[in-house]
């Protein structure tokens, strides 16, 4: 058995065949011709008329011409009266496509819109061509008609229009399914953005799922010769892309239960920072530093995370600071929280604090701490401000921040009485 068959060029139907697309080719090129003469003279005659002006007419003289040769030399052809379907359906199709165009040109022309042009145009197509097959039954018989055998499957041009057509029928409902969702869901309260994004992307996920499956099942697709194939392919996401899958499905997690968002500002080991975005594989950490920090998602469910802004984002820092015993204390403890006090980004409430931390070596053992709600401006630069102030206000009261001393002393060691 011939796995590819194909007809015979000494069967009639086929000679039909190759008959009408001769004509069809022959037809526009006869118009071609004609336009190339007549076009010309027509130009000269307009000039003539328009007193030399050197304008052009607005109406496109050649291409009108073309189409309106090839259609009236189609017409003629279509009096043949072919026997075998596929022949009466390409002259049909070559009638309907001059005549489209031509009704198309007439009425972009006339001012129409694209749109209304471009519909007028189909709706003559459709016209012609059921009007020189006399009916829609032979276009159907034709489609059917015309085709060729792979194996023991025979592929049909009705075939390939169903399931155009199929295709087209299921992306359109599948994208205004997706479009009506994605606005139900965006009405929804109780969600916060990246939830609704989130639920958005499973929705699509499912729906364009379901429309492949309903396209195989609409299309008659027969799978069972991908089972192997389809085997080894899951062999092969089981092993190859189970990091993949796990960082996916530790992605999902984090947006259902969030515990990370967007916006959030985390520790994850040596890597501080503010949360961009969740994607796919890894959740991205932008530094102060302005280094951006693929962590992947897998890690932020394993690993140990400080969200800073989990719950609240009001954050403390505290900031270590030593005064000398030979300063006035109350005054120093007051002068620190001014200093706290004058930072811009130093929260009201609660208040600024100074902790007595120790008795040290060199001094009092102070704490100042502060509280602030952006904490991905950074805490150093808050830190610094403050020590700045405080220096200020230190020198001006004459308050000491003491100095590291170490005592050396040198001792000498008496020479051995016995010598060498």
């Amino acid at each position: 058995m011939e796995f590819f068959v194909l007809p015979s060029l000494g069967d009639p139907a086929v000679q039909q065949v190759v008959l009408a697309s001769v004509i069809v080719v022959g037809a526009f090129a006869l118009a071609q011709l004609v336009s190339r003469i007549v076009t010309p003279v027509v130009m000269g005659r307009w000039a003539a008329r328009d007193g030399g002006g050197g304008r052009e007419p607005a109406f496109p003289i050649s291409a009108t011409m073309r189409l309106a040769v090839a259609l009236v030399i189609l017409v003629a052809a279509s009096a043949l009266r072919f026997s075998e379907v596929a022949a009466q359906l390409i002259l049909a199709v070559a009638t309907g496509m001059a005549a489209g165009l031509l009704v198309h040109r007439f009425a972009r022309y006339a001012g129409a819109a694209a749109a209304s042009a471009t519909l007028l145009g189909l709706i003559t197509f459709a016209g012609a061509v059921i009007g020189t097959l006399r009916g829609l039954e032979p276009v159907l018989e034709g489609l059917n008609a015309a085709g060729l055998s792979i194996g023991s499957r025979r592929i049909t041009l009705l075939g390939v229009l169903n399931g155009a057509i199929v295709i087209a029928l299921l992306f359109l409902g599948t994208r205004l399914a997706i479009r009506l969702t994605g606005r139900s869901i965006d009405r929804a309260s109780g969600l916060d953005h990246y939830q609704r994004v989130l639920i958005q992307k499973l929705v699509a996920v499912t729906l364009v799922i379901t429309a492949l499956l309903m396209g195989v099942d609409l299309l008659g697709i027969d799978l069972t010769a991908l089972a192997v194939f389809s085997g080894a392919f899951g062999l092969a996401v089981g092993f190859g892309l189970q990091k993949t899958f796990g960082n996916l499905l530790s992605g999902l997690i984090l947006l259902m239960d969030r515990s990370v968002k967007p916006g959030d500002v985390i520790v994850v080991g040596d890597t501080f920072g503010w949360v961009k975005k969740i994607g796919v594989r890894a959740v991205s950490v932008i530094t102060r530093d302005g280094k951006e920090h693929l962590i992947p998602n897998e890690l932020l469910m394993t690993e140990r995370v400080e969200n800073w802004s989990y719950s609240s984002r009001d954050v403390r820092v505290r900031i270590p600071l030593v005064v000398s015993y030979e300063s006035d204390p109350e005054l120093a403890e007051a002068l620190m929280i001014q200093a706290a006090t004058e930072s811009t980004r130093v929260l009201v409430t609660p208040a600024p604090n100074v902790w007595l931390r120790n008795f040290g070596e060199r001094g009092f053992e102070y704490d100042i701490l502060v509280w602030i709600s952006d904490p991905e401006q950074g805490v150093g630069n808050v830190q610094s401000e403050i020590l700045r102030r405080v220096w200020v206000l230190f020198r001006e009261n004459r308050i000491i921040v003491p100095v590291p001393q170490r005592e050396v002393r040198l001792t000498s060691r008496p020479a051995d009485d016995g010598g060498v």
